[in-house]
């Protein structure tokens, strides 16, 4: 293999898609696909979200939206961050639906209006007549996976604010934490993300929705090294071996998304988990063996029940960070994708 093999499952993503269909009932399932999904790859996860029961697909930009129109021509495709004046008429001719953060409203395409309820970041902050091109009025969550008081709370406001217009106009409000634990945040649609690729929003076991992570990370032992008492390995000498080791050298990185401050992580060496010691290096990382092992040995960084909740975990960030990191770039990663 190359240094590392970054294996996208899409049935993984059809299964996610199909789970969270069901769980919404009549709500429709929007799929968002921003930041190349999450780093699974949009086009690619864009198809296997509609196969599963997506009825849209919601990206961050509309230079995101435009390769997404040409790979899916009858798709519904919504642009949830705010258009630069100068990509309205790019969004009009690619027939794609655009979020209205201001009081700037552009003509001859379907809006959008989001409503700031408590996030503070991109909305309005009231609600007047919509005009002729509206089509939906939005809000987004700032702490479904944490606070589900403030999340009812931005609920109730939405909710308040939007009311008059219930029967024109499509509502929706939810993300991924919110589909699956808030259910009245249901409304006409939920926007799901981070829960289509198989991972939680709340940073626990995605399985206990019956999602499955649709990302597998997988490398190998290029070198196995004796190290004696009181030696040490990589940058540092931040792990030094209080007695003699056996320590392995995997060809990932920081350069590839293997983060420094996920030293102290777990990943599976010839089916056993093992520790990520030393420092994290751009090219390499060191995993302390429990008995001399041969190069070429099998790892897996993310996979077999290593998960992206877990290495978040030890990083103090979260699955979603970690997701858009992995890089399979030409010449250091294979990227594969299976049906």
């Amino acid at each position: 293999m190359s240094r590392s093999l970054v294996t996208i499952d899409l049935g993984a993503v059809r299964h996610n898609a199909r789970t969270l269909a069901r769980l919404l009932g009549r709500s429709e399932l929007w799929a968002v696909v921003k930041a190349d999904g999450y780093g699974h790859g949009a086009s690619d996860v864009a198809r296997a979200a509609l196969d599963g029961g997506a009825t849209a697909l919601c990206v961050a930009t509309v230079g995101e939206a435009l390769p997404l129109r040409v790979a899916h021509p009858d798709a519904r495709i919504l642009v949830l961050g705010p258009a630069a004046d100068d990509e309205v008429a790019l969004a009009r001719e690619a027939r794609l639906e655009l979020s209205v953060v201001d009081e700037r409203l552009p003509e001859g395409v379907p809006l959008h209006l989001k409503l700031d309820t408590g996030m503070r970041r991109w909305g309005l902050s009231e609600l007047g007549e919509p005009g002729p091109s509206v089509v939906g009025l939005m809000t987004h969550f700032a702490t479904a996976d944490s606070d589900t008081a403030f999340a009812e709370a931005q609920l109730d406001r939405f909710l308040r604010l939007t009311e008059p217009f219930a029967e024109r106009y499509a509502r929706h409000a939810a993300n991924s934490a919110a589909a699956l634990v808030l259910p009245a945040a249901r409304l006409d649609a939920a926007r799901c993300g981070i829960a289509l690729y198989g991972i939680d929003p709340l940073g626990q076991d995605a399985a206990r929705f019956d999602l499955r992570p649709a990302l597998r990370w997988d490398s190998e032992l290029a070198l196995v090294k004796r190290l004696r008492a009181g030696e040490s390995t990589g940058y540092g000498r931040r792990f030094v071996a209080e007695q003699d080791a056996w320590i392995g050298i995997v060809p990932v990185g920081y350069a590839d998304g293997f983060r420094r401050d996920m030293t102290g992580a777990e990943v599976i060496v010839g089916g056993e988990r093992v520790r990520v010691v030393g420092t994290v290096s751009m090219d390499a990382l060191a995993v302390l063996l429990p008995d001399r092992r041969r190069a070429g040995t099998p790892v897996t960084l993310v996979g077999d029940g290593i998960t992206l909740e877990q290495h978040a975990a030890v990083a103090g960030t979260i699955g979603y960070e970690l997701a858009c990191g992995i890089r399979a770039a030409p010449g250091r990663a294979e990227r594969t994708v299976v049906e």
